[in-house]
């Protein structure tokens, strides 16, 4: 994940690719709560080292990101590093289980009718919940 950067090769080299447009990169997050989602057209890594390699090789931050909320990180883990590399608890999966189907809904509208649009529609509802 740390290098995910080195994967958009091929992508930037395709003719007509518009990454800023045609990508989607989902992501951790655990700033957000387990059992929320945010979708975002632009932005910085925000501490995420995935995020910071995509930005470094695209040399932007113009890209599509679904941040997954996993948090809080909790005292037991010091490094959130250690937090986001341990097992879910079997309650934490059933949370993401529910969640599932809103986030391939919030994607899908995001492909249909852009990014602008999903974030109005579902960003908004997951902050009114």
């Amino acid at each position: 994940m740390n290098r995910s950067g080195n994967a958009l090769g091929p992508l930037l080299d395709a003719s007509g690719f518009d990454l800023s447009q045609e990508m989607l990169v989902v992501v951790d997050d655990f700033q957000l709560p387990l059992g929320s989602f945010r979708l975002r057209a632009r932005g910085s890594a925000g501490g995420h080292n995935g995020l910071s390699s995509i930005e470094n090789r695209l040399g932007s931050q113009e890209y599509g990101r679904l941040r997954i909320g996993v948090g809080p990180v909790t005292d037991e883990f010091p490094d959130p590093a250690d937090f986001v590399l341990s097992p879910f608890e079997p309650e934490e999966v059933d949370t993401l289980a529910e969640l599932l189907p809103t986030m391939a809904e919030a994607v899908e509208c995001w492909i249909t009718d852009g990014m602008e649009v999903a974030m109005n529609r579902h960003n908004r509802r997951m902050d009114a919940e």
